[in-house]
C-alpha cells in the first residue's frame, strides 16, 4: 500500500518558503536603510566640510587684510577652531571702551562677520569675553569713561563682548543681528598652560558656528 501524501508536510514546506522570502526582504530592507543612512551621513559631512572651508577662507581674508598693519598683533586667527581672538589691548585698561588702535581691525572683522551671516542663513557668531583672575579692586560706576559699570570680572567680560558685538554688528538688520550672541565668562575659562593672572587671559573670542543644515 502506497503511503498517502502528508498534506501537513506540504504546508510546512510552503510556510518555510514564505518565511525565507520574508527574511530575505527584511534583510534587504535593513541593508537599504543602512546604505541610505551612510550615504546621507557622507553627504552631510561633505557639506559641512565645504562650509568650514569657506569660513577658513574668510579668516584668511582677515589675516591678509591685517598683515603689515600696526594693529596686526591685536588679532589672532584659528582656522581649525573657526574663531578669532581679540587680544589684550583691544580695550582700554579696565574698560569696555574699544581702543582707537583696534577700530581698524574690528572693521575688518565686521566685514567678514556680515559676509558669514549673509551666506550661512542658519550660522551663528558667538562673541565671548574673558578676563584674568585678578579681582576688581573697586566698583567702576562712570559709564561715560568706561562704557560700562561693573564690580567683578564677569560683568566686565560681558560688557566687553557687548561692545565688540555693537561694533561688529554695525547696521545689520535686526533679524540677522540676533544670530550674533554675547557671553561673558570672566576668569572661569582660562587658556590652558597660561598663568591665570597673565594678560593673555584678557581676550574676546569671536566664534563662527555652522548649523548641520543650511
Amino acid at each position: 500500500m502506497k503511503d498517502k501524501p502528508n498534506e501537513w508536510v506540504s504546508v510546512s514546506d510552503l510556510m518555510s518558503g514564505v518565511m525565507a522570502v520574508v527574511m530575505l526582504l527584511l534583510v534587504m530592507s535593513v541593508l537599504q536603510k543602512t546604505w541610505s543612512d551612510v550615504k546621507h551621513k557622507q553627504e552631510m559631512e561633505q557639506g559641512i566640510g565645504a562650509q568650514r572651508a569657506k569660513v577658513s577662507k574668510m579668516l584668511e581674508e582677515i589675516k591678509t587684510s591685517l598683515d603689515g598693519m600696526q594693529n596686526e598683533g591685536l588679532v589672532a586667527l584659528d582656522s581649525g577652531s573657526q574663531k578669532i581672538t581679540l587680544r589684550d589691548g583691544v580695550f582700554n585698561r579696565g574698560s569696555a571702551c574699544i581702543a582707537p588702535a583696534a577700530r581698524q581691525a574690528l572693521a575688518t572683522i565686521e566685514t567678514q562677520v556680515v559676509k558669514f551671516l549673509n551666506e550661512f542663513s542658519a550660522g551663528q557668531v558667538y562673541i565671548e569675553g574673558y578676563t584674568d583672575n585678578l579681582p576688581v579692586a573697586r566698583p567702576v560706576t562712570n559709564f561715560d569713561s568706561f562704557c560700562t559699570v561693573y564690580d567683578d570680572n564677569f560683568t566686565l567680560s560681558a560688557a566687553r563682548a557687548r561692545e565688540a558685538r555693537k561694533f561688529i554688528v554695525g547696521d545689520l538688520k535686526t533679524a540677522i543681528a540676533r544670530r550674533v550672541i554675547v557671553a561673558g565668562y570672566g576668569d572661569s575659562q582660562p587658556i590652558p598652560g597660561v598663568p591665570p593672572e597673565d594678560a593673555r587671559q584678557r581676550r574676546i573670542e569671536v566664534r563662527f558656528v555652522l548649523a548641520d543644515k543650511q
